[in-house]
């Protein structure tokens, strides 16, 4: 893990950069969306133990399933979601556990998804001393999706948006607008951003040019204008720029 503001630290999975953000403080933590395989939470439980640091809750930032997980070491800290986040682990969990793979650990996917809905703020017992995070609840991305905000740290956790290396990713059953009505939403965050933290990819100082890099590589799209965001040339980017010209085109139909 690598502590990218006080108390915040980050570790980056080998798979698709998945990032698990953990806030810490006097041996106590809040785990957000810690992923994804199973080595890695092994490894993650590791250190929380060789640093002395207890899970006091979990939070999941949207019903994906490489960010509904928990480790058995992580112990029985209650863990949080939205309303719709929570529904979805819940409604659609056969299909969440089947994306895991046939040889996920089974005491990893029984764990999985088992958070409890939370309408506007964490309890306090789940927050170590010296956070105060804003859950900001959108539907761009997913339904009820989470971005966390740290206002002392001056922290953006923007579950899977604001990526350096992902385009933006509208998926069905949200639309277009909905992901553009996030990015407003996120904006005034954004800008008092000192760090942002993306759910795949590298934290990085630069919240405002991603959320403009967002703005642009969208409106591109939109506009019937074949994008010069960078990261098309990362791996699965084409096959998402394809799908967000064909959601366009049948909003047009």
């Amino acid at each position: 893990m690598i502590e990218v503001a006080d108390g915040v630290l980050v570790a980056t999975s080998r798979v698709m950069s998945t990032t698990s953000t953990v806030l810490c403080r006097d041996g106590e933590a809040l785990l957000i969306d810690p992923a994804w395989m199973p080595d890695e939470l092994d490894a993650l439980a590791d250190e929380l133990d060789a640093r002395g640091i207890r899970a006091i809750g979990g939070f999941a930032t949207h019903a994906h399933h490489d960010h509904l997980l928990w480790h058995p070491r992580f112990g029985s800290a209650p863990r949080w979601a939205s309303r719709a986040t929570a529904a979805l682990a819940r409604d659609e969990r056969d299909a969440l556990v089947a994306a895991l793979g046939a040889e996920f650990p089974e005491p990893l996917v029984e764990l999985m998804g088992a958070v409890e809905e939370v309408d506007a703020a964490l309890p306090p017992a789940s927050i170590p001393r010296g956070f105060a995070p804003e859950l900001v609840v959108h539907d761009g991305h997913a339904p009820g999706h989470t971005a966390v905000w740290l206002p002392e740290q001056r922290v953006l956790i923007a579950g899977d948006m604001l990526s350096d290396l992902e385009l933006p990713l509208p998926f069905n059953p949200d639309d277009l607008p909905s992901y553009l009505a996030a990015l407003d939403l996120l904006a005034p965050y954004v800008a008092r951003a000192d760090v942002v933290i993306p759910g795949h990819g590298t934290p990085g100082s630069d919240a405002v040019e991603r959320l403009d890099a967002d703005r642009r590589y969208l409106d591109d799209v939109v506009g019937g204008r074949v994008p010069s965001d960078p990261r098309l040339a990362n791996p699965g980017m084409p096959d998402e720029y394809a799908h967000l010209k064909a959601m366009v085109a049948d909003a047009g139909s």
